[in-house]
């Protein structure tokens, strides 16, 4: 169903970018390394435990996006975040989840276990 009004139209593809762009585990992962202090790409490699391609490829994603900043040190680059209420959209989900694992927890239990056996 599209919209008639162009303006929502451009703000609803900028929000499914901005998902689209979170969409990644790495993506993910590398914001989270991010989260409490700036960052080289090789001490990314390392603690993501991807190559260096990758690590750099997902980082220029989340820059274009607008997420980290990268900072220039001779040959060295340094990355850090720039927009942190990522982190409040991603508690939210983790939130979520949480309650929806326990509750899916629950049910299981119910299944194996029926009240009154």
């Amino acid at each position: 169903m599209e919209s008639s009004n162009p303006l929502e139209n451009k703000s609803l593809a900028l929000i499914a970018e901005r998902f689209r762009v979170l969409g990644d585990p790495l993506r993910l992962h590398l914001l989270h390394l991010l989260g409490d202090a700036e960052m080289s790409v090789g001490a990314l490699v390392e603690a993501s435990g991807a190559s260096q391609a990758n690590v750099s490829k997902h980082l220029q994603i989340l820059l274009k996006a607008g997420l980290v900043q990268r900072r220039k040190e001779g040959l060295l680059a340094f990355y850090r975040i720039v927009d942190p209420s990522i982190f409040q959209l991603c508690d939210l989900v983790c939130g979520r989840l949480s309650e929806q694992f326990r509750a899916d927890l629950s049910a299981i239990g119910q299944l194996r276990h029926p009240p009154g056996q």
